[in-house]
């Protein structure tokens, strides 16, 4: 994919109605008996922001995937996209975005060119309301892992997320004992599943429309 031709595509591309939850539901996971996962919540939501950050290295176009440390949590040891908690200082979810990213990766969010955003989306399992941020940046950042809470970054091809080779399902055991049936994306060597994936599922669509 040409790195100019796709930004362009998803600027104009994001001001139109979005594949939202019909593209969600592809990737969401399912107890083994087929039956959805349900969770309930006795508090609204919290707002939160991601960033889908694209860059170009030698004419691929990739975007970075943070792992999680493990800890005694929801989301331990998983793959996820860099972002976090909005705070009232906060502008707005595009600026809770630029500013989690910059703290977790080390991007400079002062070079970040905002897109736009894809649909907000529901973490039921943290009870959080995500907005997925797309930007771009200039140059090949130089990331920088934030050890409290990041293990790793990845930077796969964006390519790869519409490989149909990368597409997978397999069961996943969360809490020690249980159990869902996960589609996933083989990213990188890594399994980005859940709420990630649920999410980036929608840019899948997206890019499906992408003329190449």
């Amino acid at each position: 994919m040409n790195f100019d031709e796709l930004t362009r595509f998803l600027e104009k591309r994001v001001q139109q109605p979005m594949p939202g939850d019909l593209a969600h539901q592809r990737m969401k996971p399912k107890l083994p008996n087929g039956a959805p996962v349900k969770m309930k919540h006795a508090t609204p939501p919290r707002k939160g922001g991601v960033l889908i950050l694209l860059y170009e290295d030698q004419g691929i176009v990739r975007f970075p995937l943070i792992q999680r440390p493990n800890y005694v949590g929801i989301h331990s040891g998983q793959m996820a996209l860099p972002g976090g908690r909005y705070e009232e200082s906060d502008q707005d979810q595009f600026y809770t975005a630029l500013r989690e990213s910059q703290e977790e990766i080390g991007v400079d969010r002062g070079r970040v060119e905002i897109i736009g955003s894809l649909s907000e989306f529901f973490v039921a399992a943290s009870n959080y309301m995500v907005l997925p941020v797309i930007g771009k940046i200039d140059h090949i950042p130089d990331f920088v892992p934030e050890p409290r809470e990041v293990d790793d970054i990845v930077t796969p091809p964006i390519t790869h997320l519409i490989d149909p080779n990368r597409l997978k399902e397999k069961e996943i055991v969360v809490r020690s004992d249980f159990k869902m049936i996960c589609p996933y994306y083989d990213l990188e060597g890594r399994t980005v599943w859940g709420a990630t994936a649920m999410m980036l599922s929608e840019l899948v669509a997206i890019l499906q429309e992408f003329p190449r």
